[in-house]
């Protein structure tokens, strides 16, 4: 990544300190323009690869130098760490999870972004039923010598109980379409 990126991935990973413990409701939709939906539609995608269990499309949106769980004190560093610790989510097993943005903001130089938007955890317990939970997620983006948008940073907010009417806004809150300029 060009030395120019630094100062702006520096501000973006000052907004992961800053997520706060508890999930918010959506923001009103933005106004993004096509460096924004771009990762928009990544982010979609990103999210579409746990939801299709395809472990291969989750990796290709890793950067190979990422880091996950960010803002804890042991980050899981690197592609392969990732993708292994994400084997169980990424086969919907022992936990479902589905997220969505809901803003994403793309710095300057167009190289670095930031995503941010909920995420609904689905658990089944020893009796068969299912155990809801709304969290948060928060990306940085960089697009990769390739040109493609991989995610360097990732952490989340922790999720908390939830029920099916929020269960219900979550799923009525997700935007395909990006909210264009």
């Amino acid at each position: 990544m060009p030395t120019r990126c630094l100062p702006t991935l520096l501000l973006s990973l000052s907004f992961l300190a800053s997520a706060q413990d508890a999930p918010r409701p959506p923001a009103p939709a933005p106004a993004l323009g096509e460096a924004e939906c771009q990762v928009w539609a990544r982010e979609l995608g990103f999210a579409q690869s746990v939801a299709d269990h395809d472990a291969e499309a989750f990796a290709e949106h890793v950067h190979p130098q990422a880091a996950f769980g960010a803002k804890g004190p042991r980050p899981t560093r690197g592609r392969e760490a990732v993708v292994a610790e994400w084997a169980g989510i990424i086969s919907g097993e022992p936990v479902e999870v589905q997220w969505y943005p809901t803003m994403v903001t793309v710095s300057g130089d167009s190289g670095v972004a930031y995503s941010s938007g909920p995420a609904l955890y689905r658990r089944r317990d020893a009796s068969g039923e299912t155990q809801l939970a709304l969290g948060a997620f928060v990306s940085v983006w960089v697009r990769d010598v390739d040109g493609a948008w991989r995610v360097l940073y990732d952490d989340g907010i922790r999720p908390v109980p939830a029920d099916a009417a929020q269960a219900e806004a979550f799923t009525a809150g997700r935007r395909i379409a990006c909210p264009r300029a």
